[in-house]
């Protein structure tokens, strides 16, 4: 029942001072006549009405004839923090069932979350709240057991303010139809403040609740209504331990920290909305069945959103480590323009393979076992590095050719793959000439010179290897090839050899020597050799030692060996150092101890690497 503002200005009752009790004393009266079950007054009768005494007087016999009265009391504390209770006066006290504390337990939010039914000084606490008595006087079993008030209660609320049944206190002393005749008939009623307007410096009897939204607030009384009807129904709600809260939030925050973490953004977002909707259905399952209360907004509105941008921000990282070992693996094949070209293409270490026309390189350096031996294994792997470190930035990854491995001193490299190189045989002899032409580096004390063989041809390029580890590579006969070729260059006392599949590829554009047709060891047909020389206004500088070398070569092949050997002699009176020139001499020395066959075509045959 509200002491609202149409109840003061219809009935003329003061905003700053009491009221006339003789309304109070009426009210009672209908009460009583109605049978209602239990009254209580959320306000404090601290002082007499000088005004109206006779209504004291009234309100006084209507108490003691309700028989069912409990009035507040206020408990203060001073600057001392010294505790009192102040009560209503004596003849509003003696004449009552009964008293307690009008207060109400606010959080520093100001909302009304819980019961309070004890004093907050312990010493105090044998008095109990208004709530408590007016339950207890109605016949609630669970306030008939003192002990039962120590027990902590959440607030259980039914609605927003008004939710509960109301009247005005001016429609509440008569019959109306507002208030028909047997309208608190077995009814608790509690009666209380709701105003809208205030006197300056009026205290306001007004609380929030988890119903009231922004700065809007409810009565008291209201907030007293609930506790009273929690106590008679038996439905307060309940809380679990902090042991516990601590345990699910922590368990939570793992949950979602560490399980979000190992999806993609996307479906973590799907995961975390699940998981929302999952909190939110399974708290309020136990909220409805149970009157379990939980904190659940923590893990909804802060461990489930700190856990997605968790996940994202661990995805994110996990994926440019990812990226960044993807592009360093890519880095050991690639140059560096092509890893920027495959880093956001994942499949290109999968396993399997395809065929592919390749311009294939081997490079060994020349008596490494001899330079090397001796040296301090730190100086050597020092030096090498430094070694590899140059051939690969400034001559194979500068031409976009791709790494495949390093085979002890030994380089094997290729172009046109990943990546479509229509210029591929031009490109595999440009780093070659690089190589070749780099600055002189020595090692132990010993010029170092690098032997390249050069082969186009086709092979199986992909991922091989164990389900454990696989390589990048080339597999097939033309691969072999080029390794023979690059072997070749020992025989011949040359640095960089081509076959006739890569002279194809570049002729007219670089300088070449055709040295003749050779048939390596392990391969039943013979292949052309060409020296590259170098580029194409190299060719002068050469001229009239290829046009007589290739006299000579032609002589050789139409098995004039004889004049073939005089054509020979006579270029090495003029290029003493001359490699192919020398091979010829000495392979038509061997010659003359094995007859040549009938069908000999004029190729070489090797027998050794």
């Amino acid at each position: 029942m509200y002491l609202d503002d149409d109840s003061h200005k219809d009935l003329g009752q003061p905003y700053n001072r009491s009221w006339d009790r003789g309304l109070y004393g009426r009210l009672l009266e209908r009460l009583t006549a109605e049978h209602a079950r239990g009254v209580s007054f959320d306000m404090v009768f601290s002082d007499t009405n000088p005004e109206h005494p006779e209504g004291d007087e009234r309100f006084a016999r209507a108490i003691k004839a309700n028989g069912k009265v409990i009035l507040g009391a206020d408990y203060t504390e001073d600057q001392y923090l010294s505790h009192t209770f102040i009560r209503a006066i004596d003849p509003f006290f003696d004449a009552a069932a009964g008293w307690g504390m009008v207060q109400v337990l606010q959080d520093p939010d100001f909302f009304v979350r819980r019961h309070l039914h004890v004093p907050p000084n312990k010493d105090d606490d044998i008095y109990s709240s208004m709530t408590w008595e007016l339950a207890k006087l109605v016949g609630s079993p669970y306030a008939q057991d003192p002990q039962e008030r120590y027990r902590e209660r959440w607030m259980n609320y039914y609605g927003p303010p008004g939710s509960l049944p109301n009247v005005s206190f001016k429609y509440a002393l008569e019959t109306n139809d507002f208030c028909p005749a047997g309208f608190f008939s077995n009814k608790v009623v509690m009666v209380g403040a709701y105003l809208k307007t205030y006197a300056s410096g009026q205290r306001k009897d007004e609380v929030r609740t988890p119903y009231t939204t922004g700065y809007t607030v409810g009565p008291s009384v209201d907030s007293q209504a609930t506790a009273t009807l929690n106590l008679l129904r038996g439905d307060w709600l309940t809380r679990t331990t902090p042991v516990t809260e601590i345990t699910l939030l922590v368990l939570g925050g793992l949950i979602f920290g560490i399980g979000l973490s190992l999806f993609r953004p996307m479906i973590a977002v799907g995961l975390a909305i699940a998981g929302s909707l999952a909190v939110a259905f399974i708290v309020q399952m136990f909220f409805n069945h149970e009157r379990l209360w939980f904190p659940w907004l923590i893990i909804v509105a802060a461990q489930i959103p700190i856990a997605l941008l968790w996940s994202v921000v661990f995805y994110s990282v996990q994926l440019y480590v990812q990226n960044r070992l993807f592009q360093q693996s890519l880095s050991m094949y690639l140059s560096p323009k092509l890893v920027k070209k495959f880093s956001s293409e994942k499949d290109i270490l999968k396993p399997g393979a395809k065929k592919e026309m390749l311009t294939i390189l081997f490079s060994d350096i020349a008596s490494f076992t001899s330079i090397s031996e001796g040296m301090d294994s730190d100086d050597l792997a020092h030096q090498m590095n430094q070694y590899f470190q140059s051939a690969v930035s400034n001559c194979i990854h500068s031409t976009d050719g791709t790494i495949v491995k390093y085979i002890g001193d030994a380089i094997f490299a290729f172009w046109n793959a990943p990546d479509g190189q229509l210029d591929h045989a031009m490109r595999g002899c440009e780093a070659a000439l690089r190589f070749r032409d780099q600055p002189p580096q020595h090692m132990n004390g010993h010029l170092l010179v690098t032997r390249i063989g050069l082969h186009t041809g086709e092979a199986n390029v992909g991922n091989f290897g164990s389900t454990s580890r696989v390589d990048y590579t080339a597999i097939g006969e033309n691969i072999n090839l080029a390794s023979r070729m690059e072997g070749l260059n020992k025989h011949l006392g040359t640095e960089v050899l081509i076959t006739g599949s890569v002279h194809d590829g570049v002729a007219g554009r670089l300088t070449t020597r055709f040295l003749g047709n050779f048939q390596l060891k392990g391969f039943e047909k013979a292949v052309s050799v060409f020296e590259l020389v170098g580029q194409l206004d190299q060719f002068e500088k050469v001229r009239s030692l290829h046009e007589a070398f290739a006299s000579a070569v032609k002589i050789f092949q139409q098995q004039k060996l004889n004049e073939a050997e005089a054509a020979f002699r006579q270029i090495l009176e003029t290029h003493p150092n001359d490699g192919p020139t020398k091979f010829y001499l000495k392979f038509l020395v061997e010659l003359q101890e094995h007859p040549l066959p009938e069908d000999w075509t004029g190729e070489i045959e090797l027998k050794e690497k």
